[in-house]
């Protein structure tokens, strides 16, 4: 980003003589100072890249309200597409975020007696009602005061569901269940088989397997945060239902009692009680992790403490069967750590973020709670899903 680095040095040579009042910044002067940063690197505007980046650059300056009415107005933004190649980081102002869907994102509501749940469901173009073959399911559960379209725009799940053909549901958590819209995953009428909120879920994904051609073997579940937590809940409470768990930010299965207790899990690392406790001799959903190290809305203890749970299943712990390290393209470091059951399937990998925080890694600024910078946790995740399918399915 040496281009970057230029304009910057150039706008805090520029602006330490002037007055401490931001406000004093021309906009004209802040616009010369780009253009002579992109010529002294040979990318003027007469140059194909150059007008390339300028494009960008001009629009977040447009965005930002830093050009002229007249030049804004005919700054369009730039297609992500295009933005990959010029080697800018997904997500900066002025970017246009949103991949072109081809699928259909419909609202439905399921009642039971356990109560009603309203969500949105993304059908990819290539779903086909009248096909014998059948399609994976991913159930994902949004963030504390995110709704379903907010979480889709953050995540681009549905870009992945139109890429590998498998339909995505959304629920919805209410006001009135959570004054947070968080999904109450502390509460231990929560934490169960047969009843509140894992019933509700599990029943929703029953009714989309009677309205679409669901396989059965191949539901999936994933989420943000509370809706993390709530994930690994149903990992555990349905094991019978879903084939694989993606956890991002969230918390152990049992880390929490009460309101209490949940937000000392979340600020110190929750011990929780894992289901291999109670089902030695059971395996456990497989399990990917992602987590920011840098995360103070939710102790990365709690991620250390999900792999604990789910490398303890079945009596024989999963071995670590392989530590790898690498740079996102967005610049964000991690490491991931695998862990191999004893026929040396992959069932459980940790994802570490350094200097990540509480967000959806890789997600687009398009949603709340996501960090572009961050490896692609959306693509990881499907990855990871559909290596999966249950057994006895």
């Amino acid at each position: 980003m040496k281009l970057v680095s230029q304009m910057l040095e150039r706008l805090r040579a520029r602006t330490s003589t002037q007055s401490e009042d931001r406000k004093s910044i021309q906009n004209p002067d802040i616009a010369k100072i780009i253009a002579d940063a992109l010529a002294s690197a040979g990318l003027g505007k007469g140059s194909t890249k150059g007008g390339q980046i300028a494009e960008v650059i001009d629009s977040a300056l447009a965005r930002a309200g830093l050009l002229g009415a007249d030049d804004a107005s005919e700054i369009k933004p730039v297609p992500r597409a295009e933005v990959k190649s010029y080697g800018i980081p997904e997500g900066e102002a002025g970017i246009e975020p949103t991949i072109s869907l081809k699928g259909q994102f419909l609202s439905h509501t399921v009642s039971s007696p356990t109560g009603a749940l309203a969500y949105k469901l993304y059908v990819p173009a290539s779903y086909d009602a009248q096909s014998i073959r059948t399609v994976p399911l991913l159930v994902m559960l949004h963030g504390c005061t995110q709704s379903p379209d907010d979480f889709a725009a953050g995540t681009q799940m549905n870009a992945q569901a139109d890429l590998h053909g498998f339909l995505v549901a959304y629920p919805a958590q209410t006001a009135n269940a959570n004054a947070n819209k968080c999904w109450n995953w502390f509460r231990p009428q929560d934490q169960a088989r047969g009843g509140g909120e894992p019933a509700l879920i599990a029943g929703m994904t029953a009714q989309i397997g009677a309205d679409y051609r669901i396989d059965p073997a191949r539901i999936y579940v994933a989420g943000l945060s509370a809706g993390a937590a709530m994930a690994v809940v149903l990992g555990n409470t349905y094991p019978d239902v879903f084939a694989a768990v993606g956890a991002h930010s969230g918390l152990p299965y049992r880390a929490a009692r009460d309101m209490g207790s949940a937000f000392a899990a979340m600020r110190s690392g929750g011990a929780g009680v894992g289901d291999a406790d109670a089902r030695a001799n059971q395996k456990l959903t497989p399990t990917i992790v992602f987590h920011g190290d840098r995360d103070h809305t939710v102790s990365a203890t709690n991620g250390d403490a999900i792999v604990a749970h789910q490398t303890r299943a079945s009596g024989a712990a999963a071995h670590i069967a392989t530590r790898n390290s690498g740079t996102a393209r967005g610049g964000r470091s991690y490491s991931l750590t695998t862990y191999a059951d004893v026929p040396g399937r992959t069932v459980v990998e940790d994802w570490r973020v350094h200097g990540g925080g509480h967000a959806w890694m890789g997600g687009s600024a398009s949603g709340t709670y996501t960090d572009p910078q961050g490896p692609d946790a959306s693509a990881e995740m499907v990855r990871f899903f559909l290596q999966h399918a249950r057994q006895g399915a």
